[in-house]
C-alpha cells in the first residue's frame, strides 16, 4: 500500500471519530498513526490549526512528501533527536477546554498527550459524578489533566512536577480556562510519599515538607524512565515504587487513575502487578475499570502501548 492510500485509509476510518471530537468542542487528534497503518516510524497529528508530522530517525522520500502534501499542504515537521528552530506558541482544544501548543521547542514531547485524551474524558466523566472531588494530579506535566478536573467540579487541584517550565504551562493552561488550582514544583517522591506518610530517600539534600493530606482522586501518569535527588522512575522495573505511594494518598473508596506507556509491559501483567502492590500495601483492591484509548491510536497487536486504568 502507498503511504497516499494509506492516508485516505486513515482519514475514511477516523471520520466517525472525529466527528465525534469535534462535537464535544476537540480540535486535536492523531490523523495517522504510522506504525500501525504502513509507515513506521511517522505520526501525523493535528493540534487546531496545526498539522505536527514527527519522524523517527527517518527520511520521506520524494513520493512521500507528495502524498503528505496532496492530504496536508502545511504540515509542521520535526525529527525526534534533533533540534529545530522553534514554532509559535499557539493553542488547541479538546473537550472545549484550551490549551497551550508549541509544535518545536526545547522539550521532546507535544504539551498535550493525544492517547491519554480517553483518560482526561473519564477524569472529567467521574469528577462530574462525584463533584467537590480533591485531585491530586503527578507528573502534572502542562497540568492538562488538573485543569480537565477542576473544570469539571474538583473542589481542590494539587498538581506535582519538578520541572519549572512545565509548571509555568500548566499555570498558563489554569489561567486560559478560568480556573484554581495548586502547583508543586517538586519532585513527585518528595511529595507524594510524605502524603502518604512513608518514609523518603533524601541523598544528602533536604526535605521540602509537605503536610499529609488525603484525595479521592490520583493521576498517577509517570515517564518511562526518571532519575531524582528522592527516587528513580522506571515503570518497567519498578512500577509498584510508583504505585503504592499514590495508592496510600487515596481516601477509603478513592480511585487512582494510573497509566503504563511501555510497549515492554504486558497490560494483564501491569494489572496484577498494581493489585499484589495494593495487597502488600494493606489497602487491596476492589475494582479495577481499564480504559482504552480512543481510535486514532490504532493497534496492529490489540496491545497498545499505552495502558490506562481506574484502581478503586
Amino acid at each position: 500500500m502507498t503511504l497516499h492510500d494509506a492516508l485516505a485509509r486513515a482519514r475514511e476510518q477516523r471520520a466517525p471519530l472525529i466527528e465525534q471530537l469535534e462535537d464535544e468542542g476537540t480540535d486535536s487528534y492523531r490523523l495517522f498513526h504510522g506504525i500501525a497503518e504502513g509507515r513506521p516510524r511517522l505520526t501525523l497529528d493535528r493540534y487546531g490549526r496545526t498539522v505536527l508530522g514527527q519522524l523517527w530517525g527517518s527520511s520521506l522520500t520524494e513520493a512521500e512528501e507528495e502524498a503528505i502534501e496532496a492530504a496536508y499542504p502545511e504540515v509542521v515537521w520535526r525529527t525526534r533527536g534533533t533540534a529545530g528552530a522553534h514554532t509559535r506558541p499557539t493553542t488547541c482544544r479538546e473537550r472545549g477546554l484550551s490549551f497551550a501548543f508549541q509544535a518545536v521547542h526545547d522539550g521532546i514531547d507535544p504539551w498535550l498527550f493525544l492517547d491519554f485524551r480517553a483518560g482526561r474524558r473519564w477524569l472529567a466523566e467521574h469528577i462530574a459524578d462525584h463533584p467537590g472531588a480533591r485531585v491530586l494530579n503527578t507528573f502534572s506535566y502542562t497540568a492538562t489533566a488538573g485543569v480537565v478536573a477542576a473544570a469539571a467540579g474538583a473542589s481542590r487541584v494539587v498538581n506535582v512536577d519538578h520541572a519549572r517550565g512545565w509548571t509555568r504551562i500548566g499555570r498558563d493552561n489554569a489561567r486560559k480556562n478560568g480556573v484554581e488550582m495548586t502547583f508543586l514544583q517538586l519532585d513527585y517522591f518528595a511529595v507524594v510519599r510524605q502524603l502518604a506518610s512513608l518514609k523518603v530517600g533524601r541523598r544528602g539534600r533536604q526535605l521540602p515538607k509537605v503536610k499529609r493530606e488525603p484525595f479521592d482522586v490520583v493521576v498517577l501518569d509517570p515517564p518511562t524512565l526518571a532519575k531524582g535527588p528522592y527516587g528513580s522512575v522506571d515503570i518497567e522495573r519498578d512500577y509498584p515504587g510508583l504505585f503504592k505511594p499514590a495508592w496510600l494518598c487515596l481516601e477509603p473508596g478513592g480511585v487512582l487513575l494510573a497509566t503504563n506507556h511501555s510497549a515492554k509491559v504486558s497490560r494483564d501483567d501491569w494489572l496484577a502487578q498494581c493489585r499484589r502492590c495494593a495487597d502488600k500495601a494493606g489497602r487491596p483492591v476492589t475494582d479495577i475499570e481499564v480504559i482504552e484509548v480512543d481510535a486514532d491510536f490504532p493497534s496492529f497487536d490489540g496491545a497498545h502501548p499505552l495502558k490506562m486504568a481506574a484502581f478503586r
